[in-house]
């Protein structure tokens, strides 16, 4: 496992003294999606155009002050090669939240983040806050291959957060995760908590009552 451990100055502190939410937030998508380029745009405001292929999972972390909460992401950045699946368990049990990154110019990578929201849905925590990525928007028209109402629909009809972006311009990267941010924060202002071990805990819900949602 690569690590490693970045905290930005720029959004460190904690407002009015308040105490730090860890959250935990794993990133899944196939290889080449761009998921540590995201990653990165979002801690260090880098792009490396010939990143190399993680190998098992990379961790960072960032802070960012959302109202009078700080929350500091703990990023678990997982590979994607499909020998590297059956670590994932590891990465995203007891996970606050999930970016599911895909390429718009690959509708195959598309297919699996839809396979990997059901992997969640029926494996991760119940509460999971889950975000549908679709990376390399910065691309020309004419190469997309999957169209953004087509995964807005999709995102719509099962729970999820959806945005595009661009890791090498850095569009929209800041907002994937503070949409994580603001729908963690929303959930502890309705009385809910973050549970190291089951993730975000909503007041008066169990993780079977939230179970019985289906997906896709």
């Amino acid at each position: 496992m690569r690590e490693k451990s970045v905290m930005s100055n720029r959004q460190s502190g904690t407002p009015n003294g308040g105490k730090i939410q860890h959250v935990k937030l794993v990133l899944l998508g196939d290889q080449g999606v761009g998921k540590s380029s995201i990653a990165l745009r979002f801690v260090r405001g880098e792009f490396n155009e010939n990143n190399e292929a993680t190998v098992g999972a990379a961790f960072l972390t960032q802070t960012v002050n959302i109202k009078e909460h700080s929350m500091k992401f703990d990023i678990w950045d997982t590979a994607g090669q499909e020998r590297y699946h059956s670590l994932a368990p590891m990465y995203y049990r007891g996970a606050q939240a999930a970016v599911i990154v895909y390429d718009v110019t690959d509708t195959n990578s598309y297919e699996r983040a839809i396979a990997w929201v059901k992997e969640l849905r029926q494996h991760a925590s119940a509460h999971i806050t889950i975000v549908l990525a679709g990376n390399k928007a910065d691309m020309a028209p004419e190469a997309r291959a999957v169209q953004s109402e087509d995964a807005r629909h999709f995102a719509e009809n099962n729970d999820l957060q959806f945005l595009e972006a661009s890791a090498k311009t850095g569009m929209a990267v800041s907002e994937i995760f503070m949409a994580v941010a603001t729908k963690i924060t929303t959930n502890i202002e309705h009385g809910g908590h973050i549970d190291n071990r089951k993730g975000i805990q909503l007041k008066g819900r169990t993780n079977s009552d939230a179970k019985k949602k289906k997906c896709c």
